[in-house]
Formats: C-alpha cells, sequence, structure tokens
C-alpha cells in the first residue's frame, strides 16, 4: 500500500510528524508527505513551496519510512496557472502505480467534514482510501454532513488490514493523541515574536529562524 500525506505544511509541525509517525506505524507503511503548490493567481502561503518543501526535508531527515513527495510541485512547475486538485494527483498516482494497488491518503478530521467541498469527492472513492487522523474527542460522527454520512456509512474500516483487500473506497479512523501544534498559531507566534521553537523540530526551527521566514521577527529571543 502507499500512503500519502498532503497539506500545505505552512510551516511543517511536531504535530505533523506525530500524524505521520502514528500513520506509518499503524499501517505498517511509509508516508509521502506531498507539500501543496503555491496558489495561482494570489500570494503564497507565509512560505514559498520550495521553502516549505525544504522545511519538511528537514522535518524527515532522520526519521525512517517518512518521505518528501515533490509531485504536486513539479506540476505546478509544468503548468503555472493551473489549480492543483486532489482528483488529479490522484490519477497522476494510479498512471504511477496501476489500478490494483491499494492507495490511501492520510487527511485530518476537519478535512473528511469538509470533503464534499472538493472537486469531484465521490470519484475519490474509486481511486483511493482514507486514514482519518481522529484527535480523542472529536465529534466526527455528529459533524459529518447528511451526504458525507450516507457516502460513509458502507466504507468505515475496521483495521488497516481491511485496506489492504481493495485499491480504495475504505475510510480508517486513525486514533492518535492530542497535538496542541498549529501551523497558524505558529505563524502568529513568530510575528508577534511569543515563543514557538517548541512547536517545530529543531532544525526546521533553525531554518526558519535564519531565513527569516513568516516575518521580520523570526528569530525567538533567548532560550525556552
Amino acid at each position: 500500500m502507499q500512503l500519502y500525506y498532503g497539506g500545505t505544511f505552512d510551516p511543517v509541525h511536531n504535530g505533523h510528524l506525530a500524524i505521520a509517525r502514528a500513520a506509518r506505524d499503524e499501517l505498517g507503511v511509509p508516508v509521502h508527505l506531498m507539500p501543496a503548490a503555491d496558489p495561482p493567481h494570489r500570494a503564497p502561503p507565509g512560505a514559498d513551496a520550495l521553502q516549505r518543501a525544504h522545511l519538511l526535508d528537514l522535518a524527515v531527515d532522520g526519521e525512517p519510512d517518512l518521505r518528501v513527495d515533490r509531485r504536486e510541485l513539479r506540476r505546478a512547475e509544468r503548468d503555472p496557472a493551473g489549480r492543483s486538485y486532489t482528483i488529479d494527483t490522484l490519477h497522476e498516482l494510479r498512471a504511477e502505480w496501476g489500478t490494483s494497488l491499494p492507495i490511501a491518503l492520510l487527511i485530518g478530521a476537519d478535512s473528511l467534514i469538509g470533503l464534499p467541498g472538493w472537486r469531484d469527492w465521490r470519484a475519490l472513492f474509486g481511486l483511493t482510501h482514507f486514514v482519518v487522523a481522529e484527535r480523542p474527542g472529536s465529534p466526527l460522527d455528529a459533524a459529518l454532513p447528511d451526504a458525507l454520512a450516507d457516502e460513509l456509512a458502507s466504507r468505515w474500516a475496521d483495521s488497516p488490514a481491511d485496506l489492504l483487500h481493495a485499491p480504495g473506497g475504505r475510510v480508517f479512523r486513525l486514533r492518535q493523541p492530542l497535538q496542541p501544534e498549529s501551523a497558524t498559531d505558529i505563524r502568529r507566534r513568530i510575528a508577534t515574536g511569543e515563543p514557538w521553537r517548541h512547536l517545530v523540530p529543531p532544525a526546521v526551527a533553525d531554518a526558519i529562524a535564519d531565513e527569516r521566514l513568516y516575518s521580520s521577527r523570526a528569530v525567538e529571543p533567548g532560550p525556552l
């Protein structure tokens, strides 16, 4: 099985790594982290795509079976004005791996709840499984839109082994410890000079400070 974890990772933080490690250990497969390309027609996120990918490289260095996949960045280079949709990425993955190999996307509970807003969202189940990183106490069941709840009713997987019997179409709930990190909060902390280094891997913190990403106050004063 191939497992992919997409996101802006703006910046990658300890919570992202905790989710990736939990998925790797639970499913017993490598996790490919896919940074999203810069959105067309507007300013990029707090760091541009190449910077975010570089931070990911630093974050996974030395981490067993955590890898960075730059396919969405390469696709954006070929079509700078285009928009990157998950279904396009999945079609690319299917062209690479074939139609029979199980593929799974690792997403957060909030992303699952918002799935009906994704392009061709029902067609995604024909291309991939979903592994949903669900925090303890998450109101996932109560928060599902009716159309999504109906779609998922027969798709829930009881164990990771269930994902191996089909190329896609199942949804597995990954239980993982509650993590306090938020990329939005980290960017705010950097901008306002609040402590933030403890929320990201040390090499990532050094690179953010050295490159003065997210604000001119990226260098945090004093030890934590």
